[in-house]
């Protein structure tokens, strides 16, 4: 005798899977974002531009991974020239904000302040929000088992991919520091070597004036 539900689970799994093979296109097409890395040298200041309608929430999102203390000033403005978000010598940062009105926002990260530390960026700039995994998701019945399913699947891939994003970062920045603690070290090392060679032949040319012969010149004078 067959157990009772054992194939409508087994068609429940493969609808499941139905589902989840259309979850996997609308990950790639669920928010309008720039995601974007990039050099900024001293004494310069990089700007972006972006064309936003009115009542769009946005999340900017940024990063130093590289260079001098790692931090930056950043600057939000909107089509007025309204400044919406101003931080002097940030790390790292995010700011949330909807847009009042439409037209080209203009975020700058700058680094005129360093004048020799070269920096690297990285900003996420996140336009909108996700549309309805589902067309029907906003109806008024409840979703079914299935659909709850592959919303909390969803909704676990952005945060796996947001923890995969912030620990690159974090890995790129701790192999900066890294390798600048090693040139440190090695540069240390061989001002160390040299000075310890030079005391060391001061040493021996001192010593060696210690022990040798000192002539002395006798002048006869006549009477």
């Amino acid at each position: 005798m067959p157990l009772r539900g054992s194939p409508g689970a087994a068609d429940w799994g493969r609808r499941l899977a139905a589902h989840l093979l259309l979850l996997l296109p609308l990950l790639s097409c669920a928010v309008r974002a720039s995601e974007i890395t990039f050099e900024l040298p001293d004494n310069a200041k990089q700007c972006f531009y972006e064309e936003i309608a009115q009542g769009t929430k946005c999340t900017l999102e940024f990063q130093v991974i590289t260079g001098g203390h790692y931090d930056v000033d950043c600057r939000l403005e909107d089509p007025d020239g309204i400044v919406l978000y101003k931080e002097m010598k940030k790390q790292y940062d995010s700011f949330t904000f909807t847009a009042s009105r439409n037209g080209t926002y203009k975020f700058c990260f700058s680094n005129e302040f360093s004048t020799f530390t070269h920096k690297t960026v990285y900003f996420d700039f996140q336009v909108g929000e996700d549309p309805p995994l589902f067309p029907s998701e906003n109806r008024v019945t409840a979703l079914t088992q299935m659909e709850s399913a592959c919303v909390s699947i969803h909704e676990a891939l952005k945060s796996v991919i947001d923890y995969q994003t912030h620990f690159r970062l974090r890995e790129a920045q701790g192999r900066s520091r890294a390798e600048d603690l090693n040139t440190r070290v090695a540069y240390w090392s061989i001002g160390e070597a040299i000075i310890l060679l030079v005391v060391s032949v001061g040493q021996v040319f001192l010593l060696k004036s210690f022990f040798s012969d000192k002539r002395t010149t006798t002048t006869r004078v006549g009477s």
